[in-house]
């Protein structure tokens, strides 16, 4: 086993070498094994669907008064839900299927988790241990298949090897940099007799996750933040991963440096602090793209270089040395090479940073970034964030999602799908805490909204938690709404209802010719000829939601926006859905074009920012 991906947080407890015994030992079926050893690496919520292999696992968990099992719609809405609990808890999410078509739907989820490093556990069922390799009904190989998307996978062959499997799956998982491990256990081996005896003997050789930086590099690090002109703290998921989040504020204001948060890093430093200049990337600020392209120092924390941050790689912060500080070595000079590289986790590479910069400070040598921030404000002044109101009075997405981010009771958790609502979330809501954005943003997974909103508000009952979806995601997974209503999981659901596939018809408009190919999802002429109005109407979202156990509202106007989005915060004791029939036309501005340099980043349709010759240097 490799260690793929290596980021301290609420870590299950740790799998032992030894033989102590905290308890006396059971003789239990391995099945009582499977859900006893969940209950002692602290899991209390399970995401799954029964069927014929996982089946013996069901009996005894239905015994269990210490693991909460949602009964999902879809092995899909299982893994995603999952990935929702843990984003919004910093813990462990775990899902189950059976085998065959039930474990291969949890593929996509568990890619996401992968490319998102989300620690979950996805429990599957597998044929009967003679029948495999012989295509038994419902057999597949997901220990195979899944092996490029998963940090480990466990098919336990014997009964007695359970406990410590699941012991080492959540260790592996929530330690390091954390991601998904699977554990693949035949039915006969869950219907076998064994004993249960906790903690198990454990050993993993070769997984020693590094979690202390060398102070040599660190010193480095300390050394160039303080001598350079223009720096720019670059901060990625990692940082919230490791709970770092407090360090990094603390580093950021010692050092006076700005600071610019990915789309998996949002809340883990506060929008509103004045050294924050945005999101980077495809469709971040334009102060934000800008100051990594002129930047002569980056200084990347749990960041990993994404293709959508950078543009077109060959020519990205030219100008910039590069510290790179990451818990997962084979993130470090992927992308791009680092000056100073820092193997080690967050939390203790800012730290000790801190300490290092006061020590150059103490010895006089203190930054000066004024020029930069002349700069950074002037940008920020001339080409800030907005939109225009659509001039048919019809409703702006921006503004339904703005008004949501304002109207919402403070800590609210905010679970996005992917597309434009996606930018429009990631944008015109503030971030002002860690865990309180969620979005699928490796994989970039339409469908992942209504699920991880439903797992991060069973993780988390007592805060609000909203899912902006758009009218083609919520088509991919809203079944779980029904999950939703008869568990008392009551989320509340934006659908931002242009009627289209709207990311997608952005580029055709912008590359394609206004060539509208297969991405119109609105109802096509009535009897008469006429063109409906705008947004989806088939499905009637309502009518669906409503059937599902959900209030639901309709919103067409802007005079009704607040009083609708009131009304949905103020019901708490079921699953609410509004569907708001936006404009179809609107755009996610800034944008870099695909495989294009950060240079030509756009701030509107045919806008490109002037930054004035003297800057390029």
């Amino acid at each position: 086993m490799t260690e793929q991906a290596t980021g301290a947080h609420h870590p299950q407890p740790r799998p032992r070498s030894g033989g102590q015994q905290s308890a006396p030992v059971e003789h239990v079926t391995g099945a009582k094994s499977l859900i006893r050893s969940l209950e002692e690496v602290g899991a209390d919520t399970v995401f799954g669907i029964p069927g014929g292999t996982i089946l013996p696992a069901y009996d005894p968990m239905m015994d269990s008064s210490r693991l909460r099992h949602v009964l999902v719609r879809h092995e899909q809405g299982a893994g995603h839900a999952a990935t929702g609990y843990a984003q919004a808890t910093g813990r462990v999410g775990v899902c189950m299927a059976t085998s065959g078509p039930g474990a291969t739907n949890l593929v996509t989820p568990i890619a996401d988790a992968m490319m998102d490093s989300v620690p979950l556990v996805a429990i599957t069922g597998q044929v009967v241990t003679k029948a495999i390799g012989t295509d038994a009904f419902q057999e597949a190989d997901i220990v195979g298949i899944t092996m490029p998307i998963t940090k480990h996978s466990f098919l336990v062959t014997k009964a007695e090897d359970i406990p410590k499997a699941i012991a080492e799956a959540f260790h592996i998982a929530s330690t390091g940099r954390p991601g998904p491990v699977l554990v693949d256990i035949p039915k006969d081996v869950l219907q076998a007799q064994t004993t249960f005896s906790w903690p198990p003997q454990s050993d993993l050789p070769g997984y020693r996750p590094v979690t202390k930086p060398h102070a040599k590099q660190i010193r480095e690090a300390a050394r160039l933040i303080t001598s350079a002109k223009r720096p720019v703290l670059y901060v990625g998921g990692g940082v919230i991963k490791a709970h770092a989040t407090a360090e990094l504020k603390v580093l950021a204001e010692l050092t006076g440096a700005p600071v610019t948060t990915t789309l998996m890093a949002l809340g883990a430093f506060p929008d509103s602090h004045p050294l924050h200049v945005g999101m980077p990337g495809m469709h971040g600020a334009v102060t934000a793209v800008t100051a990594l392209q002129k930047a002569d120092l980056i200084v990347a924390l749990g960041a990993r270089f994404d293709d959508r941050v950078t543009g077109k790689l060959d020519s990205f912060a030219p100008f910039a040395k590069i510290v790179h500080a990451d818990i997962d070595p084979a993130e470090i000079g992927k992308n791009r090479a680092a000056d100073v590289p820092i193997v080690g986790d967050a939390r203790e590479v800012i730290a000790d940073l801190v300490q290092a910069v006061q020590k150059e400070h103490s010895d006089g040598s203190t930054g000066d970034y004024s020029a930069w921030w002349k700069d950074l404000n002037r940008w920020r002044e001339t080409y800030p964030l907005g939109y225009e109101q659509p001039d048919n009075g019809s409703l702006s997405p921006q503004q339904v999602i703005e008004r949501i981010g304002r109207l919402a009771p403070e800590g609210t958790i905010f679970a996005a799908g992917v597309g434009q609502h996606q930018m429009w979330a990631a944008h015109y809501i503030q971030y002002e805490q860690p865990a309180t954005w969620l979005n699928s943003g490796g994989a970039g997974t339409m469908g992942y909204a209504v699920p991880a909103a439903m797992g991060a508000k069973a993780g988390q009952p007592d805060r609000t938690v909203w899912a902006v979806d758009g009218d083609g995601c919520f088509q991919m997974t809203n079944q779980e709404l029904t999950t939703c209503a008869l568990n008392n999981i009551p989320i509340k659901v934006a659908i931002i209802n242009n009627g289209a596939l709207g990311m997608v018809r952005q580029w055709q408009t912008l590359f394609y010719n206004q060539r509208y190919s297969n991405t119109v999802l609105h109802s096509g002429p009535d009897a008469d000829g006429k063109q409906p109005s705008a947004g989806t109407r088939v499905p009637d979202f309502v009518k669906l939601s409503e059937a599902m156990g959900c209030h639901a509202i309709r919103c067409e106007s802007p005079d009704d926006l607040d009083k609708v989005i009131e009304e949905a915060n103020s019901i708490n004791d079921r699953p609410v859905v509004v569907d708001f029939i936006v404009h179809e036309d609107a755009m996610v501005w800034p944008m870099v074009a695909a495989g294009t340099s950060n240079d030509e980043v756009m701030f509107a349709r045919d806008v490109r920012p002037d930054f004035g010759d003297n800057e390029d240097d």
